[in-house]
């Protein structure tokens, strides 16, 4: 099945303004991002959807494929629907344009775990650090999306229950700490649709789920879609902070990226 990844793309970002444009390693982060992409070798294009000129310029001078779409998306499953419209392809990759260290051979596998399963959706997760028991990035961190598994497809592949912000399934002991945080499954927000499924979801209203936990995935399980969840060894960091970019420029300085 030919499969494509589409990389969304926005100028605006709370917390850190400008980020698909931020070059402090010398190249722009959304280069890193669609060059990472491009190392996926079950990925036959990668392709950059953005409403803003000034990153399909980017896109554009460091000789990647990039599309402007409609400023009204409110999300970037909108974005790439949009984009995907065109494109020759079975599978849709929707990468976001702050994972610039995602393991290419991961989403390969999340590529032949849809093809597998032919899933509504297929995404990834990862066991927490066995130290991770307090602050930001642990199961405690509402930001930290935890994925709840369900029964088993195959040796590292399961269908996803339920996501949600708080601590649950809870391994704990009597006073209420938090004693196995691997025993929780955090979710890495990168996800494999059929061309069709995608179209469906970008359509589809929120639900109530979703709109309580503000998580866009939750639509596909009120809605009684399938998601096939890919268990990898440990996620790579995501760029949402001056903190976390600043991390990053530090690992490209050594040579990590």
């Amino acid at each position: 099945m030919k499969a494509a990844i589409i990389i969304p793309a926005r100028y605006a970002s709370t917390r850190l303004p400008g980020k698909p444009l931020l070059s402090r390693t010398g190249k722009p982060l959304i280069q890193h991002v669609y060059e990472n992409a491009a190392k996926v070798k079950d990925a036959s294009s990668v392709l950059v959807a953005t409403d803003d000129q000034r990153i399909f310029d980017a896109v554009a001078d460091f000789g990647g494929a990039a599309v402007m779409t409609s400023d009204t998306h409110e999300t970037g499953s909108a974005r790439i629907a949009e984009a995907a419209e065109k494109i020759d392809a079975d599978i849709i990759v929707n990468l976001q344009g702050d994972e610039p260290e995602i393991e290419p051979g991961y989403i390969d596998r999340l590529i032949a775990l849809q093809a597998k399963t032919g899933a509504f959706a297929s995404t990834l997760a990862c066991p927490f650090p066995a130290d991770a028991t307090a602050g930001s990035g642990s199961p405690e961190d509402p930001s930290a999306v935890k994925a709840i598994l369900g029964a088993k497809i195959a040796d590292d592949a399961y269908w996803a229950r339920y996501f949600t912000r708080h601590q649950a399934v809870w391994p704990r002991d009597e006073a209420e700490r938090i004693i196995q945080p691997q025993d929780y499954y955090l979710h890495i927000g990168v996800y494999a649709f059929s061309k069709a499924s995608l179209m469906e979801f970008a359509a589809a209203p929120a639900g109530a789920l979703e709109k309580i936990e503000r998580l866009e995935q939750l639509r596909i399980l009120e809605r009684g879609g399938e998601i096939a969840l890919e268990l990898i060894p440990h996620a790579a960091p995501g760029i949402d902070t001056p903190e976390d970019y600043e991390a990053f420029v530090r690992r490209v300085g050594k040579g990590a990226a």
